[in-house]
């Protein structure tokens, strides 16, 4: 006869339902917090000496954030095992990552733990802030425990805990220390114009409404960045810009809530349910 020790209990993984990261992850809205915090890790010159020299975002940029996508899906929702894998195949592209910035002529590798944090700042911040302005109740605290609770997901990819922002403020602190070595390149402006104006087969571009639709999301995304990266770009830091992006993501966010599930919860989320007995 088995006991209740022989019985298994599912992996609720990294974070699990009570998390405030299975709540900012689960919102809709994520992949526009996925497109903001690519246009702010472009500002940075020595990430996106990187992104420019040894990945696909030219070739098949659709493909790079699907994958990063799937990766967040892995290690947010999937068991413990399922993030470390996850991570570790991050890890092993990262290792070969490695070259000098032909501006600056600085050395980069993508293993390198203060670019490694400038990457989780942007998506944690990104993330985040999307959903607040979607229209999420994320309260001060549970917004901090966000963040806290991100700093895992950073560790598995190398982030060090004494680098890590663990709060709202810590992140904002972060920007300030890290502004001075920010700049706007040629690179940024190619990631900027992708958003803008992204590549689609004719069919789609000129038979569909993706185009216009996708005009209307990417001026969205660059709308919600920190008025300082705006001003970056050369584009307006307007306070009204604040007030439009935040007015255009709540009408977005209550139109996407009132899908039927199967269209707002992603893959990942669904199989943690099943995993869990939540369904």
């Amino acid at each position: 006869m088995s006991s209740a020790l022989d019985e298994v209990v599912p992996d609720p993984g990294l974070f699990g339902p009570e998390s405030v990261t299975w709540r900012v992850h689960a919102d809709p809205l994520i992949w526009l917090g996925g497109v903001r915090a690519l246009l702010l890790q472009a500002v940075h010159p020595l990430a996106m000496a990187g992104v420019a020299g040894h990945s696909q975002f030219r070739s098949d940029p659709w493909g790079r954030l699907f994958r990063t996508a799937q990766y967040v899906g892995a290690v947010s929702y999937g068991t413990t095992t399922e993030a470390h894998r996850a991570a570790a195949r991050v890890r092993g592209v990262h290792r070969g990552v490695v070259g000098i910035d032909p501006v600056s002529h600085r050395p980069y590798r993508a293993s390198d733990p203060e670019l490694l944090t400038w990457v989780h700042v942007t998506e944690v911040d990104s993330f985040l802030s999307t959903a607040r302005r979607g229209g999420m109740a994320i309260s001060d605290e549970e917004a901090d425990r966000y963040v806290a609770e991100q700093a895992r997901a950073g560790a598995l990819l190398g982030v060090p805990d004494e680098l890590v922002p663990h709060s709202v403020a810590e992140i904002a602190g972060y920007y300030q220390a890290i502004r001075p070595e920010l700049s706007v390149g040629s690179t940024a402006r190619e990631v900027l114009r992708f958003v803008l104006h992204p590549p689609m087969p004719a069919k789609i571009a000129y038979l569909t409404p993706a185009r216009p639709a996708w005009y209307s999301l990417g001026g969205l995304a660059f709308a919600s960045l920190p008025r300082w990266t705006r001003r970056m770009y050369g584009l307006p830091g307007l306070p009204t810009t604040d007030l439009a992006a935040t007015a255009a993501a709540r009408s977005l966010g209550v139109a996407l809530s009132r899908l039927p599930k199967r269209y707002r919860e992603g893959p990942a989320l669904v199989a943690a349910k099943e995993r869990l007995g939540l369904t």
